[in-house]
C-alpha cells in the first residue's frame, strides 16, 4: 500500500513538473518566433540571442529551438504569433502597459479589456501611457553570491545604470541591448555567475 502511494507521489511531482515546464517552452518558443522575425543570426540580433539562452537555461532541446527559429524567419510554416502592446489605467488612475504574445488578437483584446474592467481599471488609447515608462532589463543576483566592491567595477564597466541592495539580492538596470556586454563580463574568471534577468518597464523620472 505504501509502495503504491509513494508510486502515485512521484506521479504527480512528475506531472506537476512537466507541465511547468511545458507552460516555460511555449512561452520561450513564443519569444523565440518574436525575436527571430528580425533575423535567425543570434549573433547579429540581440532579442534572438538573449531568448535562446534563456531556453537553454530551462533545458529546451536544441530541435525545438531551431524549429522556433525557422518558424519565425518563415523557413517553416507554423503559428502566426503578433506581439500587443496594451495601454491603460488601473484603479486610482495608476498607468498600465501590459506586453503579449497571441495568435488570435481579437479574443486577446476582448480579454484584456476584459481584466481591466473586472479590477477596476480601464483599457486606454494608444499613447495614453507608454510616454510615462521606458525600457529596461533587470538582473538580479543573490547578496551572498557577491559582495557590492566586487559587483561595482563590473556593473559600472558592464554599462548598468543604477545599483540597488533590495534586501536578499542585488539588483540593477541595464538597457535591454547590453545582454551580451553583461555576459562577457560575468564570465571573467572570479567574476560571480552570470545572474537571473527579467525583462520589465520602469517609469522615467
Amino acid at each position: 500500500m505504501s509502495g503504491h502511494s509513494k508510486w502515485a507521489t512521484i506521479k504527480h511531482k512528475k506531472a506537476a513538473l512537466d507541465a511547468k515546464r511545458g507552460k516555460a517552452f511555449t512561452r520561450l518558443i513564443k519569444e523565440i518566433m518574436i525575436a527571430a522575425r528580425n533575423g535567425g543570426d543570434p549573433d547579429m540580433n540581440p532579442r534572438l540571442r538573449t531568448a535562446i539562452t534563456a531556453a537553454k537555461a530551462v533545458s529546451m532541446p536544441a530541435d525545438n529551438i531551431k524549429r522556433a527559429v525557422m518558424r519565425g524567419t518563415g523557413e517553416l510554416e507554423g503559428g502566426q504569433i503578433d506581439e500587443i502592446m496594451f495601454e491603460g489605467y488601473g484603479p486610482g488612475g495608476a498607468a498600465v502597459l501590459v506586453a503579449v504574445a497571441t495568435d488570435n488578437r481579437n479574443r486577446t483584446v476582448s480579454e484584456i479589456r476584459h481584466c481591466f474592467s473586472k479590477n477596476g481599471g480601464a483599457m486606454g488609447e494608444q499613447g495614453s501611457v507608454a510616454w510615462m515608462f521606458e525600457r529596461k532589463s533587470q538582473i538580479l543576483i543573490e547578496t551572498e553570491k557577491a559582495s557590492e566592491d566586487q559587483l561595482m567595477n563590473l556593473v559600472l564597466d558592464a554599462g548598468a545604470d543604477d545599483l540597488k541592495n533590495d534586501g536578499g539580492s542585488w539588483k540593477w538596470f541595464r538597457r535591454p541591448n547590453c545582454t551580451r556586454r553583461f555576459s562577457r563580463r560575468f564570465k571573467r574568471p572570479g567574476s560571480p555567475r552570470f545572474p537571473r534577468k527579467s525583462p520589465c518597464c520602469r517609469r522615467t523620472s
